[in-house]
């Protein structure tokens, strides 16, 4: 009976009362009132069965119950497992990366994606010849089970170890496993193959990557918009400077190298002052550079290159002006370079090991950051000054779609989905805005307990009074970027929602508060983000901070708080981002951008100043949320003068820009949160003074 019933019933809505009263009135007859209750219960039996959570595949059942977010992928692994046995492998590893290891990548870069229909930002696949696996660490695990067909395992966990271990299950000792070299760091590399030759198989290079051959004309094309020059205005140093800076750091090495090479794409970006489009959210363009001490050689696709950048690449250059490279010639150009006597100094995080490769490892100088890196890490003040201004103008935007949330939350019109849209859309109103600097995190309720949802059509909530908004969010702009992260409630929260944001701002507020030796390693200190949850028995799973850029990446390395950041430095700019995360509740996130400063100390051990973080994010946090009962005074002295700082800075530029209501809406929530300290005071005091009288009044009666 199962493959008659779609012939007659919708197998979706089945309507049983309708259903038997017409069987009961064309047939009267209980014989066929029986038959039809037999086909029903048939049909439904045969139904593929939703999980509790029908937004989760189902594949333990027959057929699997798949959501309609789920993508078919049997014919791209039957091809690509064709492609294997062409080459002789008995296994392939998909990383979610590009050739430059960069956290964004643009859409023909997306393989993993594309073979697996897993979306998520960090993750692994593997083919073998009968099974398809998916790694990935626990943000992503829900968000897998939404997207991934039956033919894909999910393993929850991300490490080389694990990718290993699965796969020696399903070889014998001496197959092959494949793998593109230019999608492994030099580190991934070195973990992957001693694991998989120390179990007996092979571990087999293929510069042409298997997933591009099936992936087809069905790939997206090449990026093909201008390169550009920024303004002089929104540059700290000229690209002659910054040259000048990198030659004089590798003739002050003590290795004496003779070159850099420049793999990640910001690299390449912040050396000539250049921009693109060809990342999302991200201003870079394929690149690489080989950096000598009288030569400048830029890999790229030279027919995106105008005129007037090559004008602007060979003026105030002499005699060492930039000599533009086809992309796809690196390797050729090192294996001919490396024939001299020469010694290449490469950062060893953003460098592939198909450049890697190459390179000679007598010739080699390998250190875990480039000069380029660890020098754009600081920044100089004219490039603090610009990247403070942008974040008055963005705080304009989020204190807009703070109101405009107060006053349509309540009608029902307002989803996550949406709501990330016009945030975003608010941005681009502003002044030198380039758009957003990542996808919008918008989350409600029990969704904001994954620390990195992203909201579809599909999954999106609607915004409601009585629960959790997490809102984290950035913005590009030709004089920086930024990136905040909001936490509101519009309604009446419970005492532990309160309280669990309380100690989240009480922890933001510490390690802002914080003051430490030069040369501090972030990991360090990042435990102050911490205590005042720790002492309620709360924490969070995920990094308390990153590095942020000039009109760059949102996530800038190597600055931040774990533990291959590099030490603090005056001119660094990082974010401070403690959160809590209550399963299928509510979660919490307050995110400030913070640029590190001298401190003023009484005393200065060493003879050198101290440091300090200076916050550069200008929104208040959400009063009704704060439970003042349980933070310091020193805690709310912090507040209360951030609250004048974000008053004096954001209140001119909203008024300069008309917005009379966003005024009046700064003025109330930038109230001092001692105000209602005093008054709680003031009333204690009043009631005991009544009392006091009360009592004096009955003795002398």
């Amino acid at each position: 009976f199962g493959s008659a019933c779609p012939s007659f019933i919708s197998l979706h809505t089945l309507d049983f009362s309708l259903l038997a009263s017409s069987a009961v009135n064309s047939m009267n007859s209980l014989w066929t009132f029986g038959t039809w209750i037999f086909i029903l219960y048939a049909c439904a039996e045969g139904l593929p069965k939703a999980p509790r959570d029908a937004t989760e595949r189902n594949c333990t059942v027959s057929p699997p119950y798949l959501p309609p977010t789920v993508k078919n992928t049997t014919r791209q692994l039957n091809d690509l497992r064709q492609k294997m046995r062409e080459n002789n492998i008995s296994a392939y590893i998909v990383p979610a990366t590009d050739g430059h290891l960069g956290e964004y990548i643009a859409d023909r870069e997306k393989r993993r994606n594309w073979l697996t229909g897993f979306t998520g930002s960090s993750g692994i696949a593997v083919v073998t010849h009968t099974r398809g696996a998916v790694f990935t660490d626990s943000r992503y695990w829900i968000q897998a089970e939404r997207e991934m067909d039956c033919n894909w395992e999910l393993e929850k966990t991300l490490s080389s170890y694990a990718v290993v271990t699965w796969i020696q299950q399903e070889l014998k000792p001496g197959e092959g496993v494949g793998f593109d070299p230019f999608l492994f760091s030099i580190g991934e590399w070195q973990s992957y193959s001693s694991l998989i030759q120390n179990s007996g198989m092979t571990f087999q290079s293929i510069p042409t990557n298997l997933v591009d051959l099936v992936w087809g004309n069905q790939r997206p094309s090449l990026p093909n918009k201008d390169i550009y020059a920024l303004k002089d205005e929104f540059v700290g140093s000229t690209w002659q400077e910054k040259v000048s800076i990198i030659r004089a750091k590798m003739k002050n090495h003590a290795q004496k190298p003779s070159a850099v090479l420049l793999s990640a794409l910001e690299e390449t970006a912040w050396l000539f002052n250049l921009r693109g489009q060809d990342i999302p959210y991200n201003p870079f363009f394929y690149s690489y550079t080989l950096l000598t001490l009288d030569s400048v050689r830029m890999f790229v696709n030279v027919s995106r290159i105008t005129s007037e950048v090559q004008t602007y690449l060979n003026t105030d250059c002499t005699p060492s002006c930039v000599q533009l490279i086809e992309y796809d010639l690196l390797r050729d150009t090192l294996l001919e370079y490396v024939k001299g006597n020469v010694k290449i100094w490469i950062g060893q995080s953003y460098t592939s090991y198909g450049v890697y490769e190459t390179i000679p490892k007598d010739k080699l100088l390998a250190e875990e950051y480039s000069p380029v890196l660890t020098t754009k890490a600081v920044k100089s003040e004219k490039e603090q000054k610009l990247l403070k201004d942008c974040h008055i103008r963005d705080a304009v935007a989020v204190i807009q779609y703070l109101v405009w949330l107060e006053k349509n939350v309540p009608s029902g019109l307002v989803d996550e989905f949406n709501g990330g849209d016009y945030v975003d859309s608010l941005r681009e109103k502003q002044r030198y805005s380039q758009g957003p600097s990542f996808s919008t995190i918008s989350a409600s309720g029990l969704n904001a307990a994954l620390a990195h949802y992203r909201a579809t059509n599909e999954t999106k909530r609607e915004l409601r009074v009585n629960e959790m908004y997490l809102v984290d969010s950035g913005g590009q702009y030709f004089d920086g970027t930024t990136d905040i992260t909001r936490t509101v409630h519009w309604g009446t929260p419970t005492d532990f929602e309160k309280e669990a944001y309380t100690r989240v701002l009480m922890g933001n507020i510490d390690l802002t508060r914080l003051i430490f030796p030069q040369r501090t390693s972030g990991r360090v200190i990042e435990a102050f983000a911490r205590k005042a949850l720790w002492e309620a028995g709360l924490n969070y799973g995920h990094g308390t901070g990153h590095g942020i850029g000039n009109f760059f990446s949102v996530h800038e390395w190597p600055v931040g708080f774990q533990s291959n950041n590099v030490a603090m430095a005056k001119g660094m700019f990082t974010s401070i981002e403690p959160g809590y995360y209550h399963d299928g509740s509510f979660g919490i996130r307050i995110e400030d951008i913070v640029l590190i400063v001298e401190a003023k100390t009484e005393h200065m051990f060493g003879g050198e100043p101290y440091l300090a973080f200076e916050s550069v994010t200008l929104v208040p946090y959400d009063r009704n949320l704060i439970d003042i009962s349980i933070m310091t005074d020193i805690q709310i002295d912090y507040v209360d003068k951030y609250y004048k700082k974000i008053k004096d800075l954001v209140g001119p530029e909203l008024q300069k820009q008309n917005l009379h209501e966003e005024y009046e809406w700064l003025e109330k929530n930038t109230r001092p949160l001692s105000h209602g300290a005093l008054t709680s005071a003031s009333l204690l005091l009043l009631s005991l003074t009544v009392m006091a009288n009360g009592f004096m009044n009955y003795i002398c009666v």
